[in-house]
């Protein structure tokens, strides 16, 4: 089982890796990762009695462990440790600014022209010049002393981190320059004054102290930076209403949103926020849903609709029942899947990862190395203490122990926002690699839902065969049945009774309807009992299967073709997938031809026909076997046999359903464009990651080198230890900075914006002459809204065109139609009539 541990102490890349190392060793650990960045380690142990020893190990390493109990704590409280941080070391940079500002002004001030106080000139003074030195710096040591407690603890217990370099290097210099003054004061007492003048001139301790400001004012940056990496968890969090207005034995209370219960009747208003997820019982609303699903368009929902938490009512009344509240709700449970995503672990990661492992102590040993090749060579002990310590600090590996987890939180909180989850580093990283795209047709490329696309008459009216229809298809348990009564209702045709109905399994269903048995099925059934059917080639041809009706007298009443139609988007989102140098292939159960021309509609060229679900898999691996890399896309539940063999498992459309264990990743719209801008984000967050490694490897390699010295034979440069700690410090909020830029993703690819209905269109060929009736309507927010009213003013019979106008609050009507039942219409919408 995994266990989850928060660590306290780690300081660098080192730190991390010593702690994963000490934890694997401990006996019923299988594995553990520990994130730097979120001071987490999650281990896999074989029982609860190996959390004991996990800690005591940990501790024993020099670290601090505890058993994370997985409570939330509040937000406030998360930020705290944060600001407390950055609070206190701000505070640090401040007084050692202070003092190291006097410190450099009175031993480099000379340098450029600045005088310096008399009592410190001439080589009488120099003791006091020294000891004045000294008593500056110790401010600085004092105020930044975490640094040698936690090094030298490490280094102590043979796991030397980033704080041990710092530690032993400014350290070193401290040491240096109080053996200098003692070595002075008795020069001065024994009159060597020739000693006195060699060490009043090779002072350290502005060194000490520079080193030590220098990396306190990095790691602020760094940390600065570091907070902006959980922007986006903090903006989801701040989406969650602190309130909720609930509805108890009759009487509507306002209650803290945590205190909302399963069951409970929740009322929102315009403009409110939905605080739990729940299913609508009363009232129409226009819902923004764009901070789950990245999905700017609000959705329309009524009575047996779910609503989300975090979602916006934009117009209208909802009260719906409360169906998961705390920690179950959609929006806890995005914040749970970004927070452990951003603290996993990508395969990229490792190289670094061995590589910090052995990092310091080769360091320390190269320092000590180029310390006794330059003593041998014949430079003075200032010459190599200063190229020891010039090693030391510059190679602190904190740019290469960032490189990685800061890229990988900012982009999987990126994905978040656009309603793109992954569940994991490993996905955000292997969708980069992907070649091939294997779409499932139905509920991906497609609504998943069939709907009426022809009504055929053959020897009656249209009225009268769609009244057949409904009659028969009422009872019907026809996939295209409900689609049927669907249409029938948006043509406002009542269903009317039928007796002796019987389902007529593999062709249809018959019944007597008016006095008279009618039919409706497929061609076969129309053979049985004799009807002639006319062709319909261009219906095949699109992918529609029709439904025949016919009477027992051998009328032909005509056909209705149904289909489960492309979704708005899936044309160009293909499309998109293909610019990206995708393979895209589509799986279906439908026949070859059906297959083929849906394949035709979205722009695809690689079809598999006639698949079964369970055979979706042994496709997804025959592609795999052919050495591409294969991203399913498919609905999460029927296909997870083939979400989990890919090697991306991307789920579509999951709704507020995202606890979909097959899948790696998971798309909170319905929308296939996401599938492209998720690919893009992992492309963008990998090429970051890889400009982050080589940006830290390139730095320590070149820097190294020159700190040991490399460039003194040849031009006589030898690097200042406070050069390299400014260096050191800088590379590492340039790493952070670096992956910041991810928060500024855009996918190339945005769906374009839904036809606007061609209601102007029809409109300019209305009769002018026809009657036209105004409706003052109350409650119209936005332009949502609008299209809401005229929408159900046009569906009320006799209404030839309707027109809302947002600021005069009111409906411009034309046509027939009955004033009432357009109020009323209207009402049933949300709005409110104006009389």
């Amino acid at each position: 089982m995994k266990v989850k541990f928060n660590v306290t102490g780690m300081t660098c890349a080192a730190c991390s890796a010593r702690v994963e190392k000490v934890t694997k060793a401990v006996p019923g650990v299988a594995n553990a990762e520990v994130n730097l960045l979120a001071g987490k380690m999650v281990a896999e142990v074989e029982n609860e009695a190996a959390c004991d020893l996990i800690c005591r190990a940990v501790t024993d390493a020099g670290y601090g462990a505890a058993v994370d109990d997985g409570k939330k704590k509040p937000e406030t409280a998360q930020k705290a440790p944060a600001e407390d941080a950055l609070k206190e070391m701000k505070t640090r940079i401040i007084w050692s600014g202070v003092f190291l500002i006097v410190l450099m002004y009175l031993t480099m001030g000379h340098m450029v022209g600045l005088p310096a106080p008399h009592i410190f000139h001439g080589l009488e003074n120099a003791a006091l010049f020294a000891l004045v030195q000294f008593l500056l710096t110790l401010p600085a040591v004092f105020l930044n002393r975490a640094y040698f407690s936690k090094g030298l603890k490490a280094l102590w217990h043979r796991s030397p981190n980033m704080d041990s370099l710092i530690a032993v290097g400014s350290g070193a210099s401290l040491i240096y320059g109080v053996v200098a003054l003692l070595r002075m004061t008795w020069a001065m007492g024994n009159d060597h004054w020739d000693i006195v003048e060699l060490y009043s001139k090779n002072l350290y301790f502005e060194s000490a102290a520079m080193i030590l400001t220098l990396i306190t004012l990095g790691k602020f940056l760094e940390t600065r930076a570091k907070g902006k990496t959980g922007d986006a968890i903090r903006q989801l969090m701040d989406l969650a209403p602190k309130t909720a207005l609930v509805r108890r034995d009759g009487v509507e209370t306002e209650i803290p949103a945590d205190q909302v219960r399963v069951g409970d009747i929740v009322i929102v208003k315009s403009g409110g926020r939905i605080p739990v997820d729940g299913t609508v019982l009363e009232g129409r609303a226009s819902v923004d849903q764009s901070a789950l699903t990245g999905e700017s368009v609000p959705v329309e929902k009524e009575p047996g609709d779910t609503v989300a938490a975090a979602t916006i009512n934009t117009a209208g009344y909802l009260e719906f029942r409360a169906d998961k509240v705390g920690e179950d709700t959609t929006l806890s449970q995005v914040i749970r899947m970004v927070e452990e995503a951003g603290g996993s672990k990508a395969p990229i990661a490792r190289l670094a990862d061995k590589i910090a492992g052995i990092f310091v102590p080769v360091v320390m040993t190269i320092a000590a190395a180029a310390f006794v090749i330059w003593m041998l060579a014949g430079q003075t002990l200032e010459f190599s203490l200063t190229t020891a310590i010039a090693v030391l600090v510059i190679s602190c590996p904190c740019a290469l122990g960032l490189a990685t987890p800061v890229a990988i939180m900012v982009g999987t909180g990126q994905g978040a926002k656009m309603g793109v989850l992954f569940k994991n580093a490993e996905a955000l990283e292997n969708l980069h690699h992907v070649s091939t795209i294997v779409l499932d047709k139905t509920g991906t490329l497609t609504t998943g839902k069939p709907e009426v696309t022809d009504v055929l008459p053959g020897d009656a009216t249209e009225f009268v065969l769609l009244r057949t229809a409904v009659a028969l298809e009422a009872r019907s348990e026809h996939p295209f049945a409900k689609a049927i009564l669907e249409y029938a209702k948006e043509k406002e045709i009542s269903i009317r009774e039928i007796s002796d109905f019987q389902t007529l399994p593999g062709r249809g269903v018959k019944g007597v309807y008016n006095g008279q048995t009618v039919y409706g099925g497929n061609a076969r059934l129309m053979e049985e009992i004799g009807v002639s059917v006319p062709e319909y080639p261009f219906l095949s041809a699109a992918g529609k299967t029709p439904l025949y009706f016919a009477n027992a007298s051998g009328k032909y009443l005509g056909a209705i073709a149904a289909a489960d139609v492309l979704k708005a988007d899936s044309g160009e989102s293909v499309e998109a997938l293909k610019k990206l140098g995708l393979d895209v292939v589509m799986l279906t159960g439908d026949n070859e031809k059906t297959a083929k021309a849906i394949a035709k509609q979205a722009g695809i060229d690689h079809v598999i026909p006639d698949v079964l679900p369970g055979d979706k898999a042994g496709v997804v691996a025959r592609f795999q076997a052919d050495g591409k890399k294969v991203a399913m896309v498919g609905d999460g539940i029927n296909d997870a046999p083939a979400l989990v063999t890919a090697d991306v498992g991307i789920a579509i459309g999951a709704g507020t359903d995202i606890a979909i264990e097959s899948a790696d990743v998971v798309l909170m719209s319905g929308s296939l464009s996401q599938v492209a801008g998720a690919v893009e984000l992992s492309r963008a967050t990998i090429r970051n990651i890889k400009e982050n490694l080589f940006w830290a490897f390139f730095y320590n390699t070149l820097g190294i080198p020159v700190a040991a010295g490399a460039l003194y034979p040849a031009f006589g440069l030898q690097l200042s230890p406070m050069l390299g700690a400014a260096a050191m410090s800088m590379s590492s909020v340039f790493v952070v900075s670096n992956a910041l830029r991810l928060r500024f993703f855009k996918p190339s690819h945005t769906p374009a914006a839904a036809a606007a209905p061609a209601a102007q269109t029809a409109e300019a060929v209305i009769d002018e002459n026809a009657p036209t009736t105004v409706i003052g309507v109350e409650g119209m927010m936005c332009h949502h809204c609008t299209a809401a009213v005229e929408k159900a003013c046009k569906g009320v019979p006799g209404v030839l065109a309707a027109a809302a106008d947002l600021e005069k609050k009111q409906v411009t009507v034309r046509g027939n139609a009955d004033l009432t039942a357009l109020e009323n219409a209207v009402i049933d919408a949300g709005y409110t009539i104006r009389r």
